[in-house]
């Protein structure tokens, strides 16, 4: 036999390629590895129609049942190119729950027919369920709110198409297999139409596009209550209408105390006229008994546009599917219930923005200047009981890890300064004639994992009419927290290298109080302690958190070792007294390690602790108020201090 003839029975037959299989393990194995950006991929084409609520439980209702029933023969569009490994596009798959998503979300778009099933992705979610709350990601910057209202704009495939190309980093001919696997009809049209998408793909990577870091709101608590009392009387009608009908009075009769259904409100007819609006004159705050929100004038380059006023009114009153709200914990959402004071009406980076108060709420109003409509965005905060100090400033737009302040009339220059280097200068911050700041850094939701997640903690420095100096900082709120130092019974401004300094080592902590509806922040240094072993001295720090609700205040006690950039965190509370002015006093322990490997029961409370014990996992007992026990590691132990007059004072946990 011939060297030909053995080649040509050893070559192997040239045949079709062999589909691709994936079972349910292999499956499983990319949901679970891939799916917070799945879930934003179903987010994102998912119709805007179906408000931001909807389309978060959607898009992770249609990523859950993407898992196939046993082993399936991949499809050709589900395959993808090998486009390097360890990248998410070059597993089957990953590929075969892509395509799932992504074919499901393009069928929740597809509108309702009389003479036809609705196909499964058409009905609403059957899990998960949240009963009670309106869960929506992160309001992110004008930016985004203007991507948002082009992909609103766009049809379900061509968002499709937006999103392989920006999210997945997919080529066109690779997007067009996708949407051809997923059913578009038409994928060249669907490419066209996303090129006329200009906005930068890195926006996609924004929270405001990620369902799976979300903030949860209460729905229209007073619509819940009367649907439920509607429920209830639709349930007893006969029996109620029987009685009603029987009775005598005039409750409900013509000339009775009550107005009828259909009368005129002429409060609620005002508030929604702009030419109704208050406005406080220039100079008014000289004057003036009180200094807070109600004397600031009116500022910004729009505040005689009554249709941007007109629409900002309308939609605080009737909030539309497409409109983003938020509000800080506490804080009602409803209409205006009479005519609102102007603050603002300007144009700030690419929106435009109103800021109004009613008395109690500061509300915002945000569109982007391409245009009304859809990618509006209404923001509320509580600011009952605001002095001076605490309406110093207002954000007026947040948007790639930075804000933009309108500031009090009474501020008189504005300047940056960087919390965690209390010795470097104040850097002047540059402000229009109508009071709104340039941009700075806010403080980076991370910045609660320690001094590795913030680099700079960012706050702005208000320098008043009357040599008076207040710090500030943005928390993700409409309102920048006061920052304050000392004892909680008398706390002062933050001013002087001193003070700052006793902040820098806590300032990488402020992320732990964000989104709280947070007031003011306290720092007070309330013992130091001599290390055992002649490890040098440790300081111990109460940070408060307090609310504008009262309510909902957040302690934290740290520990700062010797040598250490930021302080640790050894215990928390949530609406705990402990750490104010109501009560002072705080205790606080952490199990600790000195340089030689041995470990040790470490605890301090405030200078009235007369004496500390500490018992279970570690055994020790010491006069005044600081304490170092041996212990083992990973001892559980428990604090008990006293008062000189035998008066407990329990541990902060």
């Amino acid at each position: 036999m011939s060297s030909s003839d053995a080649a040509t029975r050893t070559a192997p037959s040239a045949g079709p390629e062999p589909a691709p299989v994936v079972d349910v393990e292999q499956a499983e194995a990319a949901l679970v590895e891939h799916y917070p950006r799945l879930v934003r991929l179903g987010y994102l084409v998912l119709p805007p129609s179906l408000g931001r609520n909807r389309r978060v439980l959607t898009a992770h209702w249609l990523t859950q049942r993407t898992l196939p029933r046993g082993r399936t023969t991949v499809e050709r569009a589900m395959v993808p190119a090998q486009r390097g490994a360890g990248r998410p596009g070059c597993d089957p798959g990953y590929g075969y729950v892509r395509l799932r998503v992504l074919r499901s979300a393009l069928e929740a778009g597809v509108p309702l027919r009389r003479r036809a099933w609705p196909r499964r992705a058409q009905l609403p979610p059957l899990l998960p369920q949240v009963w009670g709350l309106r869960l929506f990601p992160r309001s992110g910057g004008a930016d985004e709110l203007a991507l948002d209202q082009q992909l609103s704009a766009l049809g379900g495939p061509a968002r499709a198409a937006y999103v392989l190309r920006g999210l997945e980093r997919l080529p066109d001919a690779e997007v067009r297999r996708i949407l051809e696997g997923a059913g578009v009809a038409d994928p060249h049209a669907a490419l066209a139409e996303a090129d006329g998408v200009a906005a930068s793909y890195e926006l996609l990577g924004s929270s405001e596009f990620d369902p799976c870091s979300l903030q949860a709101r209460p729905p229209d608590l007073m619509r819940r209550r009367q649907h439920g009392r509607a429920a209830l009387a639709a349930a007893a009608a006969a029996l109620v209408c029987g009685t009603l009908l029987a009775l005598p009075g005039d409750g409900l009769a013509p000339g009775g105390p009550a107005a009828p259904a259909h009368a005129r409100n002429p409060a609620a007819e005002a508030a929604l006229d702009p030419g109704k609006l208050t406005r406080a004159a220039d100079g008014e705050w000289r004057s003036s008994a009180r200094t807070d929100f109600s004397v600031w004038p009116a500022r910004g380059s729009r505040t005689d546009d009554r249709e941007l006023l007109g629409r900002a009114l309308a939609v605080w009153a009737r909030p539309g599917p497409s409109v983003q709200v938020s509000a800080t914990p506490g804080t009602a959402s409803g209409a205006p219930p009479g005519p609102a004071q102007l603050l603002y009406a300007g144009e700030v980076g690419r929106a435009r923005v109103v800021v109004l108060y009613d008395g109690l709420r500061l509300v915002r109003y945000a569109e982007p200047r391409s245009g009304a409509g859809g990618g509006a965005a209404l923001d509320f905060a509580r600011v009952d009981g605001a002095g001076q100090a605490g309406s110093g400033a207002v954000v007026v737009s947040r948007g790639k890890g930075a804000v933009r302040y309108l500031t009090a009339p009474w501020v008189r220059t504005v300047a940056v300064r960087d919390l965690r280097d209390p010795g470097s200068p104040a850097r002047e911050l540059e402000r229009a004639p109508d009071g709104v700041t340039g941009p700075l850094p806010a403080v980076a939701p991370s910045a609660s994992r320690g001094a590795s997640g913030c680099a700079e903690v960012a706050a702005l420095e208000l320098r008043e009419e009357g040599g008076g100096t207040r710090l500030v900082t943005d928390l993700g709120e409409l309102t920048p927290a006061r920052l304050t130092s000392g004892r909680p019974q008398a706390p002062h401004e933050v001013e002087g290298e001193a003070a700052r300094a006793a902040w820098a080592r806590t300032a990488c902590l402020l992320g732990a109080v964000r989104s709280n509806g947070v007031r003011s922040v306290n720092s007070w240094a309330y013992a130091t302690q001599r290390l055992p072993e002649g490890n040098g001295t440790a300081t111990w720090v109460c940070t408060r958190a307090d609310t504008w609700r009262g309510a909902g205040s957040r302690v934290l006690a740290q520990f700062q070792a010797p040598g250490e950039e930021t302080g640790a965190i050894a215990a928390r509370a949530q609406d705990s007294p402990a750490c104010g002015a109501r009560d002072p006093r705080v205790l606080a322990g952490v199990l600790w390690k000195s340089r030689a490997g041995h470990w040790h029961v470490l605890a301090a409370g405030s200078k009235d602790v007369a004496s500390i014990r500490v018992t279970g996992g570690a055994q020790g007992a010491a006069r005044g108020h600081t304490l170092a026990a041996p212990a083992r590691k990973g001892a559980q132990a428990q604090l008990t201090g006293r008062l000189a007059n035998g008066k407990k004072v329990p541990a902060l946990r």
